[in-house]
């Protein structure tokens, strides 16, 4: 599996979801919230909002959790106090990970993270620390059985995004994130499904680890995403395939 591979990387995850259902619903509702407390309760007025509720109808979650993230946000169900932080810090090998975190406690979360981290053979770094090795962009993956490539770059290239390549089997459509709707909008008028739409850290480099270092790495990836806080992992890692077995 290479470490680039954005649809590996997410087919990992989504293959954990029914262990860690519950889990998984906290974290997207807790997005929920987070985007509308920043933004307004209106999905319609609020991109971020509409973004996070497909992502959490996409795992099946049920419209009255959506519903009451929605409704504490905006006061009606009393208030709660979340804050976005990234964690930056080196896993094992010198892996750079970036951690998206939901948190009520930064202190609590950075400690739980710095004694993942270096269970690992890593350490929680200062921030700005490893950010730099990765690209903010959005990503939209496609399943090539939807679309031929010929047409999947003319529509997405006209929409404006900057790149179409073939990754690990899957189509992987890159844009500014400033114009993620306008790129979306123009696969979906096209009729070109996704397998995934979201806004990512794209490494620019990778770090291709040995057996040892890539098993340490994949529990390191798994622990960190079952960290309530832990809302998104991104590494630049190059796992090899016998690992992944």
């Amino acid at each position: 599996m290479a470490g680039h591979s954005h649809s590996a990387n997410i087919a990992h995850r989504k293959g954990l979801v029914d262990a860690k259902r519950g889990k998984l619903f906290t974290k997207l509702c807790r997005a929920i919230y987070v985007a509308a407390r920043t933004g307004g309760g209106d999905p319609a007025a609020n991109m971020r909002l509409r973004y996070a509720i497909d992502k959490a109808r996409s795992f099946s979650v049920p419209k009255d959790n959506i519903e009451r993230s929605v409704k504490r946000a905006t006061g009606e169900l009393g208030a709660e106090n979340f804050e976005e932080v990234v964690y930056e810090g080196y896993g094992p090998g010198g892996v750079a990970v970036l951690c998206e975190a939901l948190t009520d406690n930064r202190n609590r979360t950075a400690g739980e993270l710095r004694r993942l981290f270096e269970a690992a053979g890593g350490n929680l770094g200062a921030s700005g620390c490893v950010s730099y090795l990765f690209n903010f962009k959005g990503l939209f993956i496609v399943d090539p059985k939807h679309v031929e490539e010929d047409r999947l770059m003319e529509v997405a290239i006209e929409a404006g995004a900057d790149d179409v390549e073939l990754v690990e089997g899957n189509f992987e459509v890159t844009c500014d994130p400033k114009i993620f709707e306008a790129v979306r909008k123009a696969l979906e008028d096209a009729k070109i499904p996704t397998e995934t739409a979201e806004t990512s850290y794209i490494p620019t480099t990778s770090v291709d680890l040995d057996l040892e270092n890539a098993k340490k790495m994949i529990k390191l990836r798994d622990q960190l995403d079952e960290n309530d806080d832990v809302q998104n992992v991104y590494a630049n890692d190059n796992i090899p395939e016998e690992a992944m077995a």
